[in-house]
């Protein structure tokens, strides 16, 4: 299984990068996540209560990160055994991109494989137990940002007015087009 895709964050690279490294917001953000523990620098253990299709269970895990380069990216190497309902492995790359001074962009792309019980189940459905998680931590991540840091600040009129699409911008629209290229 791949999984690829972006999030826009609302706080600074800086901030993302501190809150994607604290322990307490992932807990709280990873769907059915009971407890994450530091072992070692960069090595974690984890249990999580995962549902993929109509099977359930506790899962046990161990988080590695390799790579890493402050503020912009790490490699994440995970495994874990759900006992009867299966186990699963694999890799994800995360990668941060400023978009402004308060918004950053989280790229990521996940393989994992499946075995057991959750393999038999079909991979459509594990794709989309996979895409729901996925969803769910990105939402509880954001709330989780939001109330540690605050809301993101909201533009200034001008920088309103300013954006593409702001009524500056429209206004110089329509004034090249009344007037030509020229103006």
């Amino acid at each position: 299984m791949e999984l690829t895709s972006q999030q826009a964050l609302p706080v600074a690279q800086a901030t993302a990068w501190q809150a994607l490294n604290d322990v307490s917001i992932l807990q709280a953000a990873i769907p059915g996540c009971e407890s994450i523990t530091p072992t070692e620098p960069n090595h974690f253990e984890l249990a999580v209560m995962a549902a993929v299709g109509p099977v359930k269970a506790r899962f046990k895990g161990k988080l590695r990160l390799e790579d890493v380069q402050p503020p912009n990216s790490y490699t994440i190497h995970f495994e874990g055994q759900g006992g009867p309902a299966g186990h699963g492995k694999g890799h994800a790359t995360v990668r941060l991109e400023a978009n402004g001074p308060a918004e950053t962009v989280l790229h990521y792309t996940a393989h994992a494989t499946v075995g057991g019980k959750i393999a038999q189940i079909g991979s459509r459905l594990v794709d989309m137990a996979a895409q729901k998680m996925a969803t769910e931590f990105f939402e509880n991540f954001t709330v989780a940002l939001v109330e540690k840091y605050g809301p993101p600040p909201q533009p200034t009129t001008a920088e309103a007015e300013a954006a593409p699409g702001g009524a500056m911008a429209r206004f110089v629209a329509w004034l090249k087009r009344l007037f030509g290229a020229g103006a």
